[in-house]
């Protein structure tokens, strides 16, 4: 399935198509290549424009514009965690498995991990205007997707389902604060 139609199918019919994902044969490097590699990349550049082009909106000092190098090294950072995110993620909701009656499957997981972050991704062009930045909080329809895909990718018993999707979303909201803040620590404002 080529990119632009896996993307459409899990923000737009999630419950559709998480049996679709979960009978596919796809290697991490699969993933990686044709998934995440693109998709995670639209939030890092989108904030090095926004950043650089358009600047950042500074409480009582105005527009700051950071430099195109200071710019693209927080590209660059973002990306990358982002990537190791994907994977962290996915060893937790696969260490989370047993807990709630699920199946462990790394391969199931690293699935869950990359379909989920879907609209986090996506929502990410956002940071390219100060002004659209608030729309961001869109990403957070990658919770849904989480919740939709847990039980069908991990097995969990529908009984279990919930708290394993809360558990799972409140490692996953963790992880991808930890992220955000370790990029951030790459730009300075002023």
């Amino acid at each position: 399935m080529d990119l632009v139609t896996r993307v459409k199918a899990i923000l737009l019919t999630p419950k559709l198509e998480w049996p679709v994902i979960e009978q596919e044969q796809t290697t991490p490097a699969q993933l990686y290549t044709g998934y995440v590699i693109p998709l995670a990349a639209i939030g890092p550049i989108a904030s090095v424009i926004g950043y650089s082009v358009f600047g950042i909106g500074v409480p009582l000092v105005g527009t700051v514009r950071v430099g195109l190098m200071r710019g693209i090294t927080h590209g660059i950072v973002q990306y990358v965690l982002a990537l190791v995110a994907v994977y962290v993620g996915a060893f937790i909701f696969n260490a989370l498995a047993p807990t709630f009656g699920g199946k462990q499957d790394m391969s199931q997981a690293l699935k869950l991990s990359v379909y989920a972050s879907t609209a986090s991704w996506v929502a990410g062009i956002f940071a390219i205007l100060p002004g659209l930045a608030i729309l961001s909080f869109l990403g957070l329809y990658s919770v849904y997707l989480l919740y939709t895909g847990v039980p069908v990718m991990m097995k969990s018993p529908p009984e279990k389902s919930m708290g394993y999707t809360i558990a799972a979303i409140v490692c996953w909201i963790v992880l991808f604060f930890i992220v955000a803040q370790v990029s951030r620590s790459f730009v300075a404002y002023y």
